[in-house]
């Protein structure tokens, strides 16, 4: 750089700092604020959202059935399992409306180890379900179904409902459908999450084949299921055991 033009440039920056007594560095402070039952609470704010609150308990203790079994979270098979992927099933024709061969959920996606026997209330099936997953169906192929089905005898089994297996070297064998032996060639609509057909748990081999997404959310399926059905009874029933 030339002489001239440097001086110039650095005239006008002392130039600039003499107009501006505010050009300086600031130094930023942070203070963190813990919320603990020692701090006073603000009247005025609880007043605000106490009518929410509310709103919100009234909703979440709705009672909408009944649940006759302590149900349990277990592989390769419970009945809490049982219970969530029959109302899929249920829930899935009925809102599609169209016939359903299978449905399964992510085993992981069982929040609650156990539905104890009783009453049974909204809350608790946001318990189970806490995600926003959505509904979809999707069409097929034997093949596809088999590679699906070895994904779930891999990991120990997944609640499913319409479909038996047996698991064998992590394999899925003595496939049934719908109580009919399974067939590669034929093509089988099955019900599942908009998390798992997109790669979730299930290393993407449902990922980019065609499926219906009505927006319908599987917790609401839940809810609904079980307000129609009025009392959950369900137990284990070796949908899913290991082969001798």
């Amino acid at each position: 750089m030339r002489p001239i033009v440097f001086i110039k440039i650095l005239s006008l920056f002392f130039l600039l700092i003499s107009c501006n007594p505010k050009f300086q560095s600031q130094k930023a402070e942070f203070v963190d604020y813990r919320i603990n039952p020692e701090r006073t609470s603000d009247p005025t704010v609880l007043s605000l959202i106490k009518p929410y609150g509310d709103s919100m308990s009234e909703t979440m203790n709705r009672i909408i059935g009944y649940n006759e079994l302590n149900l349990e979270k277990k592989q390769p098979e419970g009945s809490l399992g049982n219970f969530m992927a029959d109302a899929f099933l249920t829930m899935a024709a009925e809102k599609f409306k169209e016939p359903v061969d299978g449905a399964m959920v992510n085993y992981g996606g069982v929040r609650l180890l156990q539905l104890p026997a009783g009453n049974v209330t909204v809350g608790k099936m946001y318990e189970l379900m806490p995600f926003d997953n959505l509904m979809v169906i999707q069409k097929l192929k034997g093949d596809i179904v088999q590679k699906f089905l070895d994904r779930i005898a891999a990991a120990g089994g997944w609640p499913i409902s319409g479909i038996t297996f047996q698991i064998k070297d992590k394999k899925a064998v003595n496939i049934n459908v719908g109580g009919k032996p399974f067939n590669i060639n034929n093509t089988y609509t099955v019900a599942n999450s908009d998390f798992v057909i997109n790669g979730g748990d299930s290393d993407n081999i449902l990922k980019g084949i065609p499926f219906k997404n009505i927006g319908y959310n599987m917790r609401d399926a839940l809810i609904e299921y079980v307000t129609k059905m009025k009392k959950i009874s369900v137990k284990e029933e070796k949908r899913i055991s290991h082969a001798q």
